[in-house]
């Protein structure tokens, strides 16, 4: 308010010189043109009334009530009626006075004024954005736009109008020939975009702003991984069907997320299929708090189903996707969370009774391979027996269709985890033989992006913090996906499944992690290994160079989705499964902890542990009773 009321003072005190001013010139052109002289008593009585008439004038007419920065022609027309008025009462006080020099000078008198006045004002805006473009100059970032098409002159528009945006755009790129050495807007277009390198360290570029909207995937990797060569922060615009129907098109740009990088099409899905899967069905999903679990449930409830009933252990998760479901579809949602164990045979018999679903996803394990090293025996409590534990009651309930979530990490497994989710496939093919209701099906992927445990989230934490990255070796690769893509591909595993498959999505090209790792430093406007380093940790316990989707011993057979295919299971003898299944449970409830590890290579004959892997000593009932003091 203080400083308000300071500006409306000066600007006052300007407009009060601006007509002294006025009247002055008028009064000395009178002088030199007419050769006409006045006496001082009526100089002064002049210039008094035209000041002070128009000085109330234009506080009475509420100019001073205006932000003059963002003044229109409607306030400088304001500006002329105040004057015109003030120049009026300016007139009858004078005659009244009998102090009127001439009507020449009054004339003279507001012309001038209006100029100066107006003129003042005029400057105040000039200076204001002088100094402003500097400050913003000083802040802004130097920005290169790819792309000249339309969404780039909206965009150019917007950043030439709109000060406060904190980009200052230096020269566009494209590939198109013809646009090549044009300009948008005042700004050149510079190509082809095997440039952007080049030019951005030509013109000191801090931001590169993708905007292409309707460019093909394999284009938009293509030039994301000449961006991702630059130190410079990559701001990216969504596909042309997402982008929203609003008047400012800059505000819609994001992050650039790794997984556009990935290379691979967005796997699409037959929604119909899925509709007649899930539509009026009692759905029920273990570990449905997790990042896939939770992803099976949004899913889930656009399809209409009866009922859905989410199980999990872990209380904060369930509580997370319960409110988010409500929040989203209200409380007439068929929605029950149940707390509860997969491994706890009793409790799980009772929700089975209670709900009786119809479709059972089975998403709850343990999937952490380093943790289950040093755990196995929980890894085949909560994996193995969980798994049999919900499938068994599947098969005693009815259940029209049981779809275990499996991993890569199950073919040719080195790891526990591995061996665990080898087993639960396994358990699949076992149950499908010896079932006439429920139809038993395995979906097997690589890694997810942006799950509990994924490398991205952790990569972005490291560079957040100033480094350094942490990869276990320099040439590991992995398969990735996205969550969405997991599920729908779950979702449309469940609708094809006939009972006993493995259903294995083509994810594309792997990728090695230690590119993924500096691409990512790189997006974040960094260089790798010089601001944010890479550091290499040696494989993790039971970790392998790179991942498998198929076992040498299966093949593939094609579906109706040219990206989903079945994987043909291996034989497993019914008996012999069995017998080791209850040999590996006595050793669980016997803590026979030292016999794990060469019962499930016997349950699991894939199964060749590295040599980090524990084997954990039974405790004797001394160790066990000094613990519980």
């Amino acid at each position: 308010m203080k400083n308000l009321r300071q500006r409306k003072v000066m600007l006052m005190a300007i407009d009060c010189a601006a007509l002294i001013l006025a009247c002055l010139f008028a009064h000395f052109l009178i002088v030199f043109t007419a050769g006409v002289r006045f006496s001082k008593e009526t100089i002064l009585w002049n210039i008094a009334s035209f000041v002070v008439c128009n000085s109330i004038s234009l506080v009475a007419w509420g100019t001073y009530k205006k932000v003059w920065r963002y003044a229109n022609i409607k306030d400088l027309l304001l500006c002329g009626m105040s004057l015109v008025t003030g120049t009026i009462v300016s007139f009858a006080v004078l005659m009244l006075t009998a102090h009127m020099q001439t009507v020449l000078y009054l004339v003279l008198s507001f012309f001038i004024a209006l100029t100066f006045v107006i003129g003042a004002r005029f400057m105040y805006l000039y200076l204001l954005s002088v100094v402003n473009s500097h400050i913003y100059a000083a802040r802004k970032q130097r920005a290169m736009i790819v792309g000249g098409g339309h969404a780039c002159h909206i965009i150019l528009r917007e950043m030439l109008q709109i000060e406060s945006w904190a980009y200052d755009p230096v020269c566009i790129v494209d590939d198109d020939r013809e646009k090549i050495g044009r300009s948008i807007l005042g700004i050149n277009i510079y190509g082809p975009t095997e440039k952007i390198p080049q030019l951005c360290e030509t013109y000191g570029i801090e931001t590169i702003i993708f905007a292409i909207p309707s460019c093909d995937d394999e284009d938009r990797k293509r030039i994301l991984n000449i961006c991702s060569k630059t130190n410079c922060k990559v701001k990216i615009l969504p596909y042309l069907h997402k982008i929203l129907f609003q008047k400012q098109l800059l505000s819609q740009t994001k992050d650039i997320q790794i997984e556009d990088l990935l290379g691979r099409d967005p796997v699409q899905f037959d929604n119909v299929q899925v509709d007649n899967f899930i539509k009026g069905k009692v759905c029920m999903v273990t570990g449905g708090g997790g990042s896939i679990g939770s992803e099976l449930c949004r899913q889930i409830v656009r399809y209409n189903p009866k009922r859905l009933v989410i199980i999990d252990i872990y209380e904060n998760n369930a509580y997370e996707i319960q409110q988010e479901l409500i929040r989203k579809y209200g409380t007439q949602l068929p929605l029950e969370v149940r707390i509860a164990s997969v491994r706890e045979f009793a409790k799980m018999k009772r929700l089975f009774e209670e709900y009786k679903p119809d479709v059972v996803f089975h998403a709850a394990a343990h999937k952490h391979v380093p943790f289950m090293e040093e755990n196995p025996d929980e890894a085949v409590k909560n994996n193995i027996f969980g798994t049999f534990n919900a499938a068994s009651l599947a098969n005693q309930y009815k259940v029209k269709k049981f779809v275990l979530v499996s991993t890569d990490k199950a073919v040719n497994p080195t790891n526990v985890m591995g061996a665990t989710k080898r087993c639960c496939e396994m358990i699949m093919q076992y149950m499908s033989e010896i079932t006439t209701s429920t139809e038993f099906v395995a979906v097997r992927f690589g890694n997810v992006l942006g799950s509990n445990g994924s490398v991205i989230p952790l990569f972005r934490k490291q560079i957040e913090e100033g480094g350094p990255i942490t990869v276990t070796h320099p040439d590991i690769i992995r398969y990735f996906m996205t969550i969405p893509e997991a599920v729908s591909l779950i979702l449309q595993a469940g609708s094809m499944a006939k009972g006993g498959e493995i259903f294995v999505l083509d994810m594309g090209e792997p990728v090695k992690i230690t590119t993924l790792a500096e691409n990512l430093i790189r997006l974040y406007g960094k260089e790798p290994y010089k601001d944010i380093d890479i550091k290499f940790i040696g494989l993790r316990p039971g970790e392998k160079l790179f991942e498998e989707l198929l076992m040498s011993e299966e093949g593939l057979k094609s579906t109706l989705n040219q990206k989903i295919f079945i994987g043909q299971q291996i034989p497993v003898d019914k008996v012999d499964f069995v017998n080791k299944i209850k040999q590996l449970h006595q050793i669980i409830e016997n803590e026979e902890q030292d016999k794990l590890i060469d019962c499930l290579k016997s349950l699991v004959p894939t199964f060749t542990p590295t040599n980090e892997t524990k084997k954990i000593n039974k405790k004797s009932d001394f160790e066990k009773v000094m613990v519980h003091n």
